[in-house]
């Protein structure tokens, strides 16, 4: 398969790392476009969750992103269901069914179709190993298990969720064994991608570091 004509960016990492974030500004920055793969699982779990079946939203669900990195909206078949994406059952559904070949093969294909309108930033957990191994930027954004947990608690108490703080680094921990084991498209570092640690650094400074390798590499005008 040929790649996109347009520059990808690709930020993979562990659950936890601030792929989100940084990817969205990172894109702000660039005037590139911002693909979150994991919206698309979500979305496909929450038409599931809704009442169809598995088969009938692969084959007929419309998931689109409109509005610029940082205030984007996910929307499915015309119906804005961002805030819906985040509801806890429906992220558990959309990691199970992330597993099954057919989710994965729906999300690639419209990972690659928004890479083909114009130049995107795509953060995911195999968007430079996978979806996208010939982009021309990759990054491998990580962080410390115990930054992580202690970003996701904080995440979480913000939102008003009741947690306890060791229990949400039980889940990261066995999280990232699932990603990085899973036969399918596991988590893994390529070779070609930057490392970037995260755990001492605040979201501006990744971005900023970021910013100047795309412009190295990819010869980007910024």
């Amino acid at each position: 398969m040929s790649g996109p004509r347009h520059p990808v960016v690709t930020i993979d990492g562990p659950a936890g790392s601030g792929k989100s974030t940084v990817a969205r500004r990172l894109a702000q920055r660039l005037g590139y476009g911002f693909v979150p793969s994991g919206a698309i699982y979500r979305a496909v779990a929450w038409g599931v969750a809704a009442g169809a079946t598995l088969a009938e939203v692969l084959a007929r669900a419309r998931v689109e992103f409109r509005g610029g990195p940082e205030r984007q909206r996910v929307l499915v078949d015309g119906e804005d269901v961002t805030e819906a994406l985040r509801v806890p059952g429906v992220s558990a559904l959309a990691s199970t069914l992330s597993q099954r070949p057919e989710v994965r093969a729906y999300a690639d294909a419209l990972q690659r179709r928004l890479a083909e309108a114009g130049p995107v930033v795509v953060e995911g957990r195999d968007a430079g190993s996978a979806v996208f191994p010939g982009a021309e930027c990759k990054f491998y954004l990580d962080a410390s298990l115990e930054e992580r947990a202690r970003r996701r608690f904080a995440d979480r108490r913000a939102r008003g969720e009741v947690v306890d703080a060791g229990a949400v680094r039980e889940a990261l921990a066995a999280r990232d064994l699932a990603d990085q084991t899973r036969a399918l498209a596991p988590l893994a570092r390529t070779p070609e991608a930057t490392y970037v640690d995260s755990s001492g650094m605040t979201v501006d400074e990744v971005v900023e570091l970021m910013a100047k390798e795309v412009e190295r590499v990819c010869s980007t005008a910024l």
